[in-house]
Order: structure tokens, then C-alpha cells, then sequence
């Protein structure tokens, strides 16, 4: 697992256009050196920010959108083509408007879907999923995704992984179900820490004030169980990406010099 590294943008607009820049090269160093891309996406005004950014960046087209994967790190547990169901949001945010291979497209199921409202149904079809396009050099039961994102929420929740709740002390399975989520919809379907440390980049996003105090909980290094922020590490990378609000409660050791 990787140390954690922390960048912070002057603000949040700043921020998602430089990660999407950022997500380019990672996205065309992969496809250069293995053919494919692996991402997984997050939903939240973090993630949707940066889908729109991309959409709107000079260099999108250096991507061969045909040759990348999309993944989701969760996802909420509501009828396809919900307003609030993260796939929805991306779609709207960017994925319509750029050649994707929908096969590639890994939406998690929604509930009306084949498993009904069984979310652990559903969690276990998405892990038969992964498992199925993990390869032989990938490490457990889901591919090595190249970048893997993630929004901090106040509580320091990465994907529906909240404080506390069952599904951040899974040690086992890759993706579950989650119920009784302390924001709405009560029921998710969620990747775990597990199949989040496989990936290869792992980026953390934050931005505003109401941030500020779950990153510098969660970068003090506390039980992940307390902060699931803090359990989310890539194998080779983990990266903070911040505005300055977000970082404004960093201890004084800790907080970079502000990017331009």
C-alpha cells in the first residue's frame, strides 16, 4: 500500500480541471503501454465535476474512449435511469457524449434489474463481473484498475463505505451490499477496501469547507473503520486531490504549498 501524497488546488474548479488533465495522461500512458484502460468512477459534485472537465478538455482526444473500461466504486441501490443513481449523473456529466464501447461500461445493477431489490444479489453479480475481466497477473478477484476515484465525504465515507458499518470492516468479498447508509438512499451497493487496494492509483477527492475536517481526520491515520478515508490506498499511488477550503484544517506539517 502506498503513502498517501496531497496536491490542493487554489479552488474547486481549478481542481477538477487538473485532475481530468491528469486523468488523460494516466489514461493514454495505459492505453501506450497495455492497449486498455481501466478507470473506476465516483459520483458526488467531486466526481461529476471532474467527468465535466473532461468532457471540456483540449486533450479528451488523445483518448481511444474504445479501449477503456469504466467501472464504479458504488453505486445507489434505485431503478435504472433514477436522476440520483451515479451511472445516470456520468452519463449526463460526460459518458454520452464520447465513442465508449458499451460493453466496456461496468454500471452496477440497479433494482429493478434481473436480481429485483436484492442488493446482495446484485453486489455479488457486479464481483462476478470483476472477477471475470480480472486477469492472470492481477492481484485478487478484480482487474488492476489504472485509477481508481473516490469522493470524501464529510464523515470521511469513500464510496459507500460509512463509518462504522459493516460493509467498511469486510475483509473477504469485493462489492456488497450496504443498508441503513446514514445519508439517502438507506441501500448501496458498494466496492470494499479490498477490492479498492487493488488498483494501481487510488484518488481521493475533496473539495469545500465541509471537507475539511473528515480529510484532516482521515490523513491523521485513524482505524479505517472510524475513517474509511483512511483505509483507501492504492498498490502503487494514493493521491489526495484538494482545494484549498478542503485543506484548510491540514496540520501545518502536513498541507503542500497550494498549486496555481
Amino acid at each position: 500500500m502506498s503513502a498517501p501524497r496531497l496536491v490542493v488546488h487554489r479552488d474547486k474548479e481549478l481542481m477538477a480541471e487538473a485532475a481530468a488533465a491528469r486523468l488523460i495522461t494516466r489514461i493514454v500512458d495505459a492505453q501506450s503501454a497495455r492497449g486498455t484502460a481501466s478507470v473506476v468512477l465516483t459520483g458526488g459534485r467531486n466526481g461529476n465535476g471532474l467527468l465535466a472537465a473532461l468532457g471540456t478538455a483540449p486533450a479528451r482526444d488523445a483518448i481511444d474512449w474504445s479501449r477503456l473500461d469504466l467501472w464504479w466504486g458504488d453505486e445507489r441501490f434505485l431503478p435504472e435511469g433514477d436522476p440520483e443513481r451515479n451511472v445516470t449523473q456520468a452519463r449526463e456529466a460526460l459518458l454520452d457524449r464520447v465513442p465508449l464501447d458499451p460493453a466496456r461500461v461496468h454500471a452496477m445493477p440497479a433494482s429493478d434489474g434481473p436480481h429485483g431489490d436484492d442488493a446482495d444479489a446484485a453486489a455479488a453479480a457486479y464481483a462476478a463481473e470483476l472477477a471475470a475481466a480480472a486477469g492472470p497477473g492481477d492481484e485478487g478477484r478484480v482487474p488492476s484498475f489504472d485509477v481508481l476515484m473516490l469522493g470524501v465525504g464529510p464523515d470521511t465515507h469513500v464510496a459507500s463505505l460509512f463509518p462504522g458499518l459493516p460493509a467498511v470492516r469486510e475483509t473477504g468479498r469485493t462489492v456488497v451490499g450496504v443498508r441503513q447508509a446514514p445519508k439517502p438512499p438507506p441501500t448501496r451497493i458498494s466496492l470494499t477496501l479490498p477490492a479498492i487496494g487493488a488498483a494501481r492509483e487510488v484518488w481521493l477527492l475533496a473539495a469545500g469547507e465541509d471537507k475539511a475536517e473528515a480529510a484532516a481526520f482521515a490523513l491523521s491515520g485513524p482505524d479505517p473503520v472510524e475513517a474509511p478515508a483512511a483505509g483507501a490506498r492504492g498498490r502503487e499511488h494514493t493521491l489526495w486531490l484538494m482545494d484549498a477550503a478542503a485543506a484548510s484544517k491540514l496540520p501545518a506539517g502536513l498541507h503542500p504549498p497550494v498549486s496555481a
